[in-house]
């Protein structure tokens, strides 16, 4: 099934309005500053919208359709609200963040607690990120390959290249312009969606009477611990992700950053339930003896593209695959930017080149993204598994270890090299060993918790032990830990 000319022509016009985006900003990237942090000029307006649009994506779309449509029902738009109660907890913190004067989290370890936190934080910062970018690439994949009929594969490919493109040429820059159309569009074109959808199956009464009852509860389907779950989840990841702390150290001003945050909060609020009203939609429609196209052949994720096929005109739907494609590429290219700074700024700076020029330093962070670029579409051509599910491992493997030394040590002194040390390794393997299947907590649905706990355990007992006067031979220590510019 192909869509017709129209519908194919209004995403096309997208997409070269983004890379036109793209090139018009690479005209203010000169150094590796104006790439990873947009000559820290953003105020409230673009904070709000690269936020926004860097997590409505995939998971956030297709995703929780994908969830409605399967074993969550409505309640599935808790993936998405719980994401606003984050953004409102990060509003908060970030002032406190930015005082640290840093353009990573992992600089931030290095100037607290030395070079072997550095390195380790760093690393385990970049592996999601890539995984984060493949998973972007693969919603886009799975939208191209329904409008224009052609194998996932090649799909994955072409927007992958595209995504990758115009974060080369732009750096956060680009990413921030784009994201501003991104975020308007997908707002728009999934939500005006929604009437038609209704129409088609004959309204919310109809879905009452044909659907079971605990698929219209806000909370039956994905449970409570669930809820908590995510909440945890997003709190602790986005404290840390790189994607999203580099544009709060973007910011213009304190004052910016936190009206952003609360800005993009509640973009995420009244979006959350969306996505999940259409999943149901979806199965509505194929209860009443109907086909949704693609999910017999190609499995659920593509209920919500599949679905709108059907439903909508064709004006209608180029909008909202153009809204789709909006979201998934909106946060790969955040996840894009985010890698690259860690690896240029935190590795080949640091370590390798430490006397590079900001040109230089500007050129290798395009090749980096470049490089990272091809990495994520190498693992988008082999996924198999759901993409809430790589964004819920990808989300918990960083936050299990970084948060406790992270955010704590912006509050408590008190913290040490070994104690934080310690917290990231601890964490962070907890989150992995659950994911390769060795080790199982049975009532939790997330490792995410276990592993703060222990992040915790390690942190506060490993600083008592081993304070940093104290501290072992094998962690290399660099600079003070007792500066209070950087602890404060």
């Amino acid at each position: 099934m192909v869509v017709s000319n129209t519908v194919l022509g209004i995403v096309a016009v997208y997409i070269l309005a983004i890379l036109g985006i793209g090139l018009y900003a690479s005209k203010y990237v000169k150094t590796g500053d104006d790439f990873m942090l947009a000559g820290k000029r953003l105020g409230p307006v673009f904070i709000a919208g690269t936020v926004a649009a860097t997590e409505i994506g995939g998971g956030s779309s297709i995703g929780v359709a994908e969830q409605s449509f399967g074993d969550w029902g409505l309640s599935s738009g808790w993936y998405v609200l719980t994401m606003a109660i984050a953004f409102v907890v990060l509003a908060f913190l970030a002032p406190r963040l930015r005082s640290t004067l840093t353009t990573t989290v992992s600089e931030f370890f290095k100037r607290r607690f030395g070079t072997a936190n550095h390195v380790l934080t760093a690393v385990v910062l970049l592996l999601p990120m890539i995984g984060l970018t493949a998973v972007q690439i693969i919603a886009s994949g799975i939208i191209l390959s329904i409008i224009v009929g052609i194998e996932y594969q090649l799909a994955v490919v072409i927007m992958g290249t595209i995504a990758v493109g115009y974060s080369v040429v732009g750096g956060l820059w680009s990413v921030t312009l784009t994201d501003l159309a991104q975020w308007i569009l997908v707002i728009a074109g999934v939500v005006i969606t929604v009437p038609f959808a209704l129409q088609t199956v004959g309204g919310w009464g109809t879905m009452q009477a044909e659907l079971e009852p605990w698929r219209f509860s806000l909370t039956q389907g994905i449970g409570w611990r669930q809820i908590i779950s995510l909440t945890v989840v997003y709190i602790t990841s986005f404290s840390v992700g790189q994607e999203y702390i580099q544009r709060y150290f973007a910011a213009e001003s304190d004052r910016a950053a936190k009206l952003g945050s609360l800005g993009a909060a509640g973009t995420y609020a009244l979006f959350a339930f969306v996505p999940a009203i259409l999943g149901l939609a979806a199965l509505t429609y194929q209860q009443q003896g109907n086909t949704v196209p693609f999910v017999a052949e190609y499995g659920t994720r593509y209920v919500l593209p599949g679905f709108a096929t059907v439903v909508l005109p064709d004006i209608i739907l180029g909008i909202l695959f153009g809204a789709l494609v909006s979201a998934t590429m909106s946060s790969a290219d955040s996840d894009l930017v985010a890698a690259s700074t860690i690896v240029v700024n935190d590795l080949y700076e640091e370590y390798i080149n430490p006397d590079a020029s900001p040109e230089k330093l500007g050129r290798l962070t395009k090749i980096v993204t470049g490089v990272i670029g091809v990495s994520a579409i190498g693992i988008a051509l082999f996924n198999v598994g759901v993409i809430v599910e790589l964004l819920l491992f990808s989300f918990s493997f960083r936050a299990a270890g970084i948060f406790v030394p992270y955010i704590g040590s912006h509050f408590w002194d008190g913290g040490s090299s070994v104690g934080s040390f310690l917290a990231i390794s601890a964490g962070s393997a907890v989150v992995g060993l659950e994911a390769l299947g060795m080790i199982s907590f049975g009532a939790w649905q997330e490792p995410v918790i276990p592993g703060l706990l222990l992040s915790l355990v390690c942190f506060v007992g490993g600083s008592y032990a081993f304070p940093d006067d104290t501290t072992p031979a094998f962690i290399d220590k660099i600079g003070s830990s007792t500066d209070s510019s950087a602890s404060d």
